[in-house]
């Protein structure tokens, strides 16, 4: 096949005109899908259809991390049309099959379980069932005895040993795409895109502004990527610092979840005092920085990462030599690396499972392509090496930043960009990057702490959006948890859990 004939290739936070995308018919689109997706060096990262004339257009987008480039191809169909499943034979798929015959009414053939994906409705859903004597199954959720989002999990269990988990999501289901579309105002799209999980918001809400900016042809400056890039590690030290303490909460390790508890709110405390968030939002805008970094924040950053860099070691060191904590979680909840390939895992699942998967390497943007990141890999797949790549991560992230703040720029309210004129002056007032070509397409990928985020836009003739395309890690990780139960004793799901720590909102949009 001619592949090189029927796929577009550009580069991550690039745009083209829609008429640039080459359109296939649905075989040679399904057939150049699962030749694309044979090479393990490659992997879906949207497949979505929007409203297109009288029917529906489909949308690949396949990042290929060893060309470092993204392969975009489409492919238009009726409404209510019936089409052979690419998923049967690629397992990676299914979930984006699931979702668009959810949306829009697609019917994919041989698909191998048509589940909703969000629009869950419990009365009329049956859960997958097992047949035994012995066996039982267990209910938790949707609502949890604690401050959690909701979601339910079905376990069927053989005395204490897992069978198999079933995860149904959907109760955090908000529409956002939609409102990306309904909402006209840029600070309202901004504030959507800030929401989509909340703990997440810095490397989603840069995501929406690579998308805005290479709509509008705006090149954002220097010290606009770098305060971008500063944020996202602080977010990715922040988060992977509460998850280690939580993990040592499920394990009963009290000392480790009140160390690690204590360790997190120096950061986001000077995340708070940076943009006056303790989450960042706020901190991330469309061709501007709207919070100059400041020569005394440097000495305030450097300060407090002296002070938790030192307690976190020791602390780090305590949790990977006490043979209590350890045997917890080694061998605990193992994906192992066919598993991981098989459904498409990104980010921590992808990693701890021996998969190279990091966007900061593969596919650069803010300032990372200046940094040379390299991915931490582990092989084992299970809690323990999830546990010790959020220690490999902060570490990485402490070097990440100190060497951001050796080059820091001057915010001085210089120009934020170039191309369309968007100034912050001194006072801090804004103009915006321009208006979004019309017929256009843009993708921006980020890495965010769970792991690989994308957005796509969609502009008509007048430059508005007619599709917006959002999907967080945790839309590909959930099934790596169901998967990482089995063989597990039901007593060992909380850790397993919190190992992954998935977003329930970022999955339901």
């Amino acid at each position: 096949m001619p592949m090189n004939n029927n796929i577009l290739h550009i580069s991550n936070g690039s745009r083209v005109k829609v008429a640039e995308i080459p359109v296939l018919g649905y075989d040679g689109f399904r057939a150049t899908t699962l030749e694309l997706m044979s090479d393990k060096a490659r992997h879906c990262v949207s497949y979505f259809a929007y409203p297109c004339g009288e029917g529906l257009r489909l949308m690949m987008c396949i990042a290929d991390d060893n060309a470092h480039d993204i392969l975009v191809f489409a492919c238009d169909v009726e409404k209510g049309a019936k089409l052979a499943s690419a998923a049967s034979e690629c397992l990676a798929l299914e979930r984006y099959e699931r979702e668009i015959h959810e949306n829009w009414g697609l019917e994919f053939e041989g698909h191998p379980w048509y589940k909703p994906v969000r629009d869950f409705m419990p009365k009329k859903y049956k859960f997958f069932q097992m047949e035994g004597e012995e066996l039982h199954e267990v209910g938790v959720g949707p609502v949890h005895a604690g401050v959690i989002e909701p979601g339910h999990f079905r376990f069927i269990c053989n005395g204490e040993d897992v069978l198999h988990l079933e995860i149904q999501l959907g109760w955090q289901h908000r529409g956002t795409e939609h409102l990306m579309l309904e909402k006209k105002r840029l600070i309202e799209r901004v504030l959507l895109a800030e929401g989509i999980a909340g703990d997440t918001s810095v490397s989603h809400s840069t995501a929406f502004a690579t998308v805005w900016e290479s709509l509008c042809g705006f090149k954002p400056s220097e010290e606009v990527l770098w305060a971008r890039t500063l944020a996202a590690e602080l977010e990715r030290m922040a988060n992977h610092t509460g998850d280690l303490g939580a993990i040592c909460g499920d394990v009963a390790y009290q000392l480790g979840a009140a160390v690690y508890g204590r360790l997190r709110t120096p950061i986001v405390n000077f995340s708070q005092r940076w943009c006056g968030n303790r989450l960042g939002k706020g901190n991330v805008r469309p061709a501007y920085a709207p919070y100059a970094f400041t020569e005394e924040l440097k000495q305030q950053l450097l300060s407090d990462l002296a002070a938790y860099e030192r307690d976190f070691l020791e602390m780090c060191d305590k949790v990977q030599h006490f043979p209590s904590v350890l045997s917890r979680l080694d061998r605990t909840g193992v994906v192992s690396t066919e598993q991981a390939e098989s459904i498409g895992a990104v980010g921590m699942a992808a990693k701890c499972a021996g998969i190279c998967r990091d966007t900061r390497a593969s596919h650069p943007y803010g300032v990372y392509g200046s940094l040379d990141v390299q991915p931490v890999v582990k092989n084992t797949g299970d809690v323990l090496a999830r546990t010790e790549l959020r220690i490999d991560e902060v570490k990485q992230s402490l070097a990440i930043v100190r060497s951001l703040l050796e080059k820091m720029p001057s915010f001085d309210g210089a120009s934020a960009g170039s191309a369309s004129g968007s100034v912050r002056s001194a006072s801090g007032s804004v103009r915006s990057a321009g208006s979004p070509a019309g017929e256009s397409f843009a993708i921006a990928l980020t890495e965010g702490w769970r792991g690989e985020i994308c957005h796509c836009a969609i502009t008509g003739a007048d430059g508005e959006l007619v599709a917006y395309k959002i999907k967080d890690p945790s839309f590909h990780n959930w099934m790596a948890l169901a998967l990482a139960v089995r063989g597990n004793e039901i007593s060992d799901f909380p850790i397993c859990n919190k190992s992954f720590n998935l977003s329930y909102c970022g999955h339901d949009l």
